[in-house]
């Protein structure tokens, strides 16, 4: 026998799952946005959250209540979307679950129970932000940020991350494997495996960082080569795309979801951040490497991709998107998924010819106000000409 309020609340999840996704009237020529975010708090099962025993549980309370659902590796397998989402607990706790949806803009479902990983390590709190990569050598690879407790301050907030690494063939069963170790590197967060190997080698962009929030001496995204992924150690990062003063990415930056590949190069949706009055805000961006030479950076738009826009500005943490995951579809057709204030998940939607044309001829920031305004002057008279020929 169920709790009668069961009924009400299983409808009105299932009106949620059911909901169709619309296309809002935003435009930019680059990408459309969705009326709804595709993974919230309430998408989550009742199941994980309320024991449905009436005798254990008489008030239908929630046992363990589900906070945000945010940050998502994504991965596209036999024509169907998955994300491999952060859901955060009302405890702060972060795990990950695995939803499924056949279009990718709407009607994701999460599979019955949510992943656990082997507790290899003790040390180990909390878990968050999966990159996915199918990778030349057979496997699907999940790369995390694995945090733990910074036992040599007395500091409660202090924290240690390190990269956690998977590897699954099914999304079901999940093998662990040792953390990334980067010899130059105190911590590591946003690391994601390239599909790829490199000289015969696994290749990871990383961001270096020298403590849990500050990069410090870390330049920007990095980039590093292992000889074995089971005991992956890396000895030298090579900065890719750098931190600039000035820019959306002078705080920080890191890597986002696993590089595109395109006829043109690899094309890298990653994100930035810069101080305000209000804090850190961070926003999506877009670069490029070469095809022969993941280190290369041959195209680099100005400015960002994606901003957080209306109510996507306020959350747990507001004025954020954050990337760690996007798709392409048989069709060349991109799904980016985008958190928004580290409390819901979006998704953007493009095609691999839009996003060539933007990160390869929109121009680059020529990094002082006075060339801004005449790289903008210079588009204006163009312009002008061409509409006064009209």
């Amino acid at each position: 026998m169920l709790h009668e309020r069961y009924y009400v609340e299983n409808e009105k999840y299932e009106r949620l799952i059911a909901r169709k996704n619309e296309k809002v009237d935003f435009y930019n020529g680059i990408y459309d946005r969705y009326r709804y975010p595709v993974l919230t708090a309430r998408h989550i099962p009742l199941s994980w959250k309320y024991d449905l025993d009436i005798k254990t549980n008489p008030y239908f309370m929630e046992r363990l209540g589900v906070n945000a659902v945010f940050n998502s590796g994504a991965i596209y397998l036999d024509g169907k979307y998955y994300l491999v989402a952060r859901i955060e607990g009302n405890d702060r706790k972060s795990f990950f679950g695995v939803a499924e949806s056949d279009n990718g803009i709407d009607g994701f479902r999460f599979w019955d129970y949510p992943i656990l990983l082997d507790d290899t390590c003790p040390e180990e709190t909390n878990v968050y932000d999966m990159r996915l990569t199918k990778h030349e050598d057979g496997y699907i690879y999940g790369v995390f940020c694995s945090e733990s407790k910074d036992t040599s301050s007395a500091d409660l907030s202090a924290a240690v991350a390190a990269a956690g690494i998977v590897r699954t063939k099914d999304l079901k069963k999940w093998e662990r494997l040792p953390n990334l170790i980067t010899k130059n590197s105190p911590q590591q967060r946003n690391v994601v495996l390239y599909p790829e190997f490199v000289d015969g080698k696994y290749a990871f962009y990383t961001r270096p960082m020298d403590d849990f929030i500050e990069t410090g001496s870390g330049g920007g995204v990095g980039f590093g080569l292992c000889d074995d992924i089971e005991h992956a150690v890396i000895d030298e990062e090579i900065i890719t795309s750098k931190r600039k003063y000035h820019t959306i990415t002078e705080a920080k930056n890191g890597a986002g979801a696993t590089p595109i590949k395109t006829d043109k190069g690899y094309i890298h949706i990653a994100h930035g951040v810069r101080n305000t009055a209000a804090g850190l805000r961070y926003v999506i961006y877009a670069f490029a490497t070469a095809l022969d030479d993941p280190t290369k950076v041959i195209a680099e738009p100005s400015g960002f991709l994606i901003a957080p826009k209306g109510r996507e500005r306020v959350g747990d943490v507001s004025n954020v998107v954050f990337t760690n995951g996007a798709i392409v579809n048989e069709n060349n057709e991109v799904f980016i998924y985008y958190a928004s204030s580290d409390t819901r998940l979006h998704v953007a939607t493009t095609t691999i010819d839009k996003l060539c044309d933007y990160v390869f001829n929109t121009p680059e920031d020529p990094l002082r106000s006075v060339l801004c305004v005449k790289q903008r002057c210079d588009m204006i008279k163009k312009n002008l000409e061409i509409l006064n020929k009209q």
